[in-house]
C-alpha cells in the first residue's frame, strides 16, 4: 500500500469516526397546559428553561425541543432519543399510548415529571411500571408539600456535580407503586419527610403516607429496560421557582441526559444560575398580571409552619365538608 493511499484511508476513517461520535442526541419535551395559579404547574416555562440549558449552556451535542401537548404530527418522534413529559396526570400521554409504548419498546428513553407520574391504577400497571419502573397510585401514594433534603444516589451518573444534600420545598409525592422486581428500580434521589418538614397535607393522604413519616422515601427513580432504553420518574416540579435551585436543576438535567442514553459529564450537566428575571420568562398567561416569582431560600421555606394534623383520621375530619348552620327564623 502506498503512503498516499494509507494516509487517505486513515483520513477518511478519522472523519467517519468523528461523525459517528458527534451524532446529536434529540430530546423532546411535551408540556401540559395551564392548570394552577401562576408559578405552579408552569409546565411550558419549566420545559423551556431546561431545554435552553441543554441547548445553549451544557456544551453537549444535544437538540432539545419543546412542544405543548401531544403533537398532531407524530413524525416529530422520528429519531428522538428521549421524551420528557411534564403535565397534569395523563392529559398529554393519553393521546398517544400506543405511540409511546412503541417508542419505549424501540429503546427510547421516557421521563415523567411531577403530576405526569400519576396515571390510573390500570395505566400504571400496563404502561408506567414497564416504562419507568413505578407510578403514583391513588389510595396508596401521597402528595404533601414539604421541605426535602434530596440525596442523589451515590456513584450514579445523575449524582455528578450535585453537592451534598439539596434542600427544596415542593409537592414531593412519595410512596410510589413500583414494579414487582423492586431491586431493579434505582432510587435516584431520596429524602426523609418529618412532621416539622411537612408543611401542607392536601387532598391525597393515606395510612401508608402517614406511616412513611420519618422513613426514607424515593422522589426520583429510574430503570434500565430490557429493550435498551431507560425510564425515570420525578415527583417534584410543582413550584416553578425551584428550577433556580442549582442542585435541583443539576439533578434533573443529569437525569434527562442519562435517560436519553448519553454519558453524563464527570462534573454533571453544566447550566447557568437562574436569575429572577429568567424565572419569570415564558410563564402561562392569566387574566390578572402574574405576581413576580422570587428565588427561594432554605430559611424562608423552613419558617413555614408545619401541618397541624397528620393522622388519616385527622385528615378526613379536616377535609370533610362543614355543615351549614340552620337559618335563623
Amino acid at each position: 500500500m502506498t503512503f498516499l493511499r494509507y494516509f487517505s484511508l486513515l483520513f477518511l476513517s478519522t472523519i467517519f469516526l468523528s461523525s459517528v461520535s458527534a451524532e446529536t442526541t434529540n430530546i423532546l419535551f411535551l408540556a401540559g397546559s395551564r392548570s394552577h395559579s401562576s408559578g405552579e404547574h408552569e409546565f411550558r416555562a419549566g420545559c423551556m428553561l431546561l431545554a435552553d440549558a441543554l441547548n445553549k449552556e451544557s456544551g453537549l451535542d444535544v437538540s432539545a425541543k419543546v412542544i405543548s401537548g401531544w403533537p398532531e404530527d407524530e413524525s416529530v418522534f422520528d429519531g428522538v432519543d428521549a421524551v420528557i413529559i411534564f403535565a397534569d396526570g395523563t392529559s398529554v400521554i393519553r393521546k398517544g399510548w400506543e405511540k409511546a409504548d412503541h417508542l419505549a419498546k424501540s429503546g427510547v428513553g421516557l421521563m415523567f415529571m411531577h403530576y405526569a407520574v400519576h396515571p390510573s391504577a390500570a395505566e400504571g400497571e400496563k404502561y408506567y411500571r414497564p416504562w419507568i419502573g413505578g407510578a403514583f397510585e391513588t389510595g396508596y401514594s401521597v402528595n404533601p408539600h414539604w421541605v426535602a433534603d434530596l440525596e442523589a444516589l451515590p456513584d450514579h451518573p445523575v449524582s455528578r456535580g450535585v453537592k451534598g444534600k439539596v434542600t427544596a420545598y415542593d409537592e414531593f409525592y412519595y410512596n410510589m407503586r413500583f414494579q414487582k422486581d423492586r431491586e431493579k428500580v434505582l432510587d435516584l434521589a431520596t429524602a426523609v419527610p418529618t412532621r416539622e418538614r411537612l408543611k401542607r397535607i392536601i387532598n391525597l393522604w393515606t395510612k401508608e403516607g402517614y406511616e412513611g413519616i420519618g422513613k426514607r422515601q424515593t422522589l426520583m427513580w429510574g430503570i434500565e429496560r430490557e429493550d435498551g432504553g431507560r425510564g425515570i420518574g420525578y415527583t417534584g416540579g410543582h413550584y416553578h421557582r425551584n428550577w433556580a435551585i442549582d442542585g435541583v436543576r443539576q439533578l434533573v438535567l443529569n437525569a434527562i441526559v442519562w435517560v436519553a442514553g448519553m454519558e453524563v459529564p464527570e462534573n454533571g450537566v453544566t447550566s447557568l444560575s437562574v436569575t429572577e428575571d429568567r424565572l419569570n420568562e415564558n410563564l402561562d398567561d392569566y387574566d390578572k398580571p402574574n405576581p413576580r416569582i422570587t428565588i427561594p431560600t432554605s430559611e424562608e421555606v423552613m419558617a413555614l409552619p408545619p401541618n397541624p394534623w397528620f393522622t388519616v383520621e385527622d385528615h378526613a375530619k379536616a377535609r370533610a365538608p362543614r355543615k351549614k348552620a340552620p337559618a335563623k327564623q
